[in-house]
């Protein structure tokens, strides 16, 4: 199972959303900005071997877009509480 960390938590310092979508690939904002009118936001994005991996949200509900694009609505990770 993958962890997904808050960037504040490992770093100290926020990410500016800009930050955030300027890492991600061109498939992944595709795929997001079609997920936007439903109510999805970008929370973060990590840095993997296998690529970026944006963490989104719907709500209380966390998804994952991968580098190609495709969407994971039921991803096994877990957030760190604040």
């Amino acid at each position: 199972m993958q962890i997904a960390q808050q960037l504040q938590d490992r770093r100290g310092n926020v990410l500016h959303h800009d930050e955030h979508w300027s890492s991600m690939s061109a498939e992944q904002k595709m795929a997001l900005y079609s997920l936007h009118r439903y109510g999805y936001r970008l929370l973060f994005v990590r840095h993997l071997p296998s690529g970026p991996l944006a963490i989104i949200a719907q709500q209380n509900r966390l998804s994952t877009i991968d580098r190609y694009g495709e969407v994971e609505h039921d991803p096994k990770i877990q957030l760190r509480e604040q």
